[in-house]
């Protein structure tokens, strides 16, 4: 037989190991590309978690205070002889929080009898316990408030020679508005009001104005009955203030059930806080509109830290404080007094990195002027 060219078993072995190491060449560098890119993407997840949270808290910060009395709006309430609020306190949303505007600290619970535009929450919200065992400080809650200046609601009266069968009921259970022209158009052709719905009213005889929640809107006629999510509605019996009856005009010192030119303003109130039930591997951070349905803002977020700078007049002022400084008010600092808000958001990568086996963080802080709030010159 004639010789045949081809490999002999040596050569195929040494084809073979070259093949094999080149193999595994490519295979740690796939694997090496494949957790730089999942680095990448967790890292990316992550910081845009934070700025979608933080853009959002930013925007409703710089809106704070727009359209709402320098002082703050009155909440229904009985004083004692400390000034502090004996009555039925006005719950604060969202309700899976179940917590009530009961004062800044403990030692003065109950002593709000307004509703500032910014209300600190040190504390309030859950502690985080990550899959890995990492517990963090207990979260804070902040619950800020604005006009929406979106509606011409407060463009005309609701009572007054303007509109003239505009009327309100002497228990303020409901508000009818004058259907003529030229006055407020409630519903689908006019102005949308729901249920839910915040309202600020307000008139000569009480120009920071008295809070009422929508419980139905029935054509021109909005609806206010007790028992309300707020605990604000039907609240006329007790409480010597921050009632319905402070609109009224007066007989012999008492309300006489009959309203001077009125007015009204929609309100929001939005709460921020950590949700770390419904998914307590990936806690969200959520927005809540009053007692609305909160909306989840951003994931996988590990802490929220509010800090508070004030202008009291004092040198220096009192700043990165966690509540309100120094109470009881008026002779202390109270909520009005807050010019700027720190904001620090925390995240976790919603998985373990494949370089080091463990989960990534990271975090975000800025500080926001609340422009809307009233000016304070220092100098």
């Amino acid at each position: 037989m004639k010789k045949r060219n081809g490999f002999t078993f040596v050569e195929l072995l040494v084809g073979m190991a070259v093949t094999m190491v080149a193999l595994a060449a490519a295979v740690l560098l796939f694997r090496d590309s494949t957790k730089a890119n999942s680095n990448v993407t967790q890292s990316s997840d992550m910081s845009d978690n934070l700025r979608a949270g933080l853009n959002l808290i930013v925007q409703d910060l710089i809106q704070t205070g727009t359209g709402i009395p320098v002082g703050g709006i009155s909440i229904p309430n009985t004083v004692d002889k400390n000034g502090c609020n004996v009555g039925a306190p006005v719950n604060r949303p969202p309700a899976v929080l179940n917590l009530t505007f009961q004062g800044p600290n403990s030692a003065n619970k109950g002593c709000n009898v307004i509703l500032p535009a910014v209300e600190p929450g040190n504390g309030l919200g859950p502690t985080v316990k990550s899959p890995d065992g990492t517990t963090g400080p207990a979260t804070d809650v902040i619950t800020i408030m604005y006009a929406d200046n979106t509606l011409a609601l407060d463009q005309k009266p609701i009572t007054g020679p303007a509109c003239p069968t505009g009327s309100i009921l002497p228990d303020g259970s409901s508000i009818t508005f004058d259907a003529a022209p030229g006055c407020v158009t409630i519903g689908a052709a006019g102005i949308p009001v729901n249920a839910g719905d915040l309202l600020m009213i307000y008139n000569a005889n009480n120009p920071n104005g008295v809070l009422q929640t929508v419980s139905a809107v029935n054509g021109q006629t909005l609806i206010f009955n007790a028992g309300d999510a707020f605990n604000l509605n039907g609240r006329t019996a007790t409480e010597s203030s921050g009632t319905i009856l402070t609109l009224q005009n007066l007989t012999a010192g008492a309300p006489n059930g009959t309203y001077p030119p009125t007015s009204c303003t929609r309100i929001w109130m939005i709460t921020y806080y950590l949700d770390a039930t419904t998914d307590r591997r990936h806690p969200t951070l959520m927005r809540a509109v009053n007692f609305n349905n909160p909306q989840p803002v951003a994931e996988t977020l590990e802490n929220l830290q509010f800090s508070y700078n004030f202008a009291d007049g004092t040198t220096p002022a009192p700043v990165n404080q966690f509540t309100v400084p120094t109470l009881p008010a008026p002779s202390g600092d109270n909520e009005n007094q807050i010019r700027s808000v720190n904001v620090y958001l925390g995240a976790r990568s919603t998985s373990t990195t494949a370089a080091t086996g463990r989960y990534a963080r990271t975090n975000l802080a800025t500080q926001v002027a609340l422009r809307s709030m009233a000016y304070f010159n220092t100098y």
